[in-house]
């Protein structure tokens, strides 16, 4: 993901967390915003509760790799923040691919 494509300020990141639509699965929740910018922006929250620092940049890391490989799922002129859900420790990296692929297929319309 390139730079240019993260939510960078803390104030935006809350933003989209409080004001977004929201969709869940039991591994995701993705909230989504409306943006002027012409491609979508993204955020990564992965909580204490998924492990120790190492395994947290690990997941960030694989999220940030299924984001670069399917960013015609995601709309142009919108933020997106993906946050993590602990049981996301069951999956391999295939799952978790699979599973926000499954997210956005089924409910990404209603972003």
């Amino acid at each position: 993901m390139k730079k240019k494509n993260i939510v960078k300020s803390n104030i935006l990141f809350n933003d989209v967390i409080n004001n977004g639509k929201k969709i869940s699965n039991k591994y995701y929740v993705i909230s989504s915003l409306k943006s002027n910018d012409e491609q979508p922006k993204f955020g990564i929250a992965v909580g204490k509760k998924i492990g120790n620092a190492v395994h947290r940049n690990k997941v960030k890391r694989q999220i940030r790799n299924i984001i670069d490989h399917n960013i015609e799922l995601f709309k142009n002129y919108h933020y997106y923040i993906i946050i993590s859900k602990k049981e996301i420790n069951e999956l391999s990296f295939n799952n978790m691919q699979n599973e926000l692929i499954m997210l956005l297929n089924e409910k990404g319309a209603n972003l």
